[in-house]
């Protein structure tokens, strides 16, 4: 039902590349990918759009959870990447929001990654960490891990 599934933070270098990676470990049958609602894409030389990189604080706190983070290059959401998949999941709800008023036809399909986290009352949002510190990282990274296994048992 669920076969392509894109996660989506701010700048797709921190959260969204970190739970797209956990879920394809966990998922490897289904197509997971990441993007960003701004994410930092530029035009090169050869006409080609180039991304940023994965945060070095994300992948290296990924990694030493024994997460594998292969190359990874931001992309910007854009509706025709909502439209080709089939769950579209969100950090904050201020990017369910967001997307609601730009892209209004994927709204149906967009969930919080928190969604099923019973541990955390009220709030489900997952804080972006980028440029702060380490231990930050790895609270964030551990509420990504522990809501993207939600996610992946309910998706099996």
């Amino acid at each position: 039902m669920f076969d392509k599934i894109l996660v989506v933070c701010v700048g797709n270098i921190c959260r969204s590349p970190t739970a797209q990676f956990l879920l394809q470990r966990e998922l490897p049958h289904k197509q997971i990918n990441s993007a960003g609602l701004y994410a930092m894409v530029s035009t090169n030389e050869n006409g080609e759009k180039v991304g940023d990189a994965m945060d070095s604080h994300a992948r290296a706190t990924a990694e030493k959870h024994g997460l594998m983070c292969p190359e990874h290059t931001a992309q910007q959401f854009t509706g025709e990447l909502g439209r080709n998949h089939d769950l579209i999941l969100v950090m904050e709800q201020r990017h369910r929001d967001d997307i609601a008023k730009r892209f209004p036809e994927a709204l149906a399909k967009t969930m919080l990654l928190g969604q099923w986290d019973t541990q955390r009352e009220g709030n489900k949002d997952i804080p972006d960490p980028y440029r702060k510190s380490d231990e930050v990282f790895e609270q964030i990274y551990k509420l990504i891990e522990r809501n993207s296994m939600l996610w992946a048992n309910k998706l099996k």
